[in-house]
């Protein structure tokens, strides 16, 4: 896989300034691949449901609008 093929999975590098050796690419890639497999691992969705204010009030035993009856004072 080379850094020229377009239709090479992964990541693209582009170089807006300075002309970077071999090695420092490898070092930058290196260091974000290590950076991200890190976060990858600590990041932990929260599997419970939290209940909103919303929720916890009793605005939920209302009843519903009736859309069908309009919104103006003559339907």
């Amino acid at each position: 896989m080379s850094a020229d093929d377009p239709t090479a999975d992964g990541v693209t590098i582009d170089v807006r300034r300075g002309t970077p050796t071999e090695e420092e690419l490898a070092a930058l890639i290196a260091v974000v691949s290590e950076a991200y497999v890190g976060e990858k691992a600590e990041a932990v969705a929260d599997d419970r449901v939290r209940r909103s204010a919303w929720e916890l009030s009793q605005r939920t035993l209302r009843q519903p609008l009736r859309r069908d009856l309009g919104w103006g004072r003559f339907g």
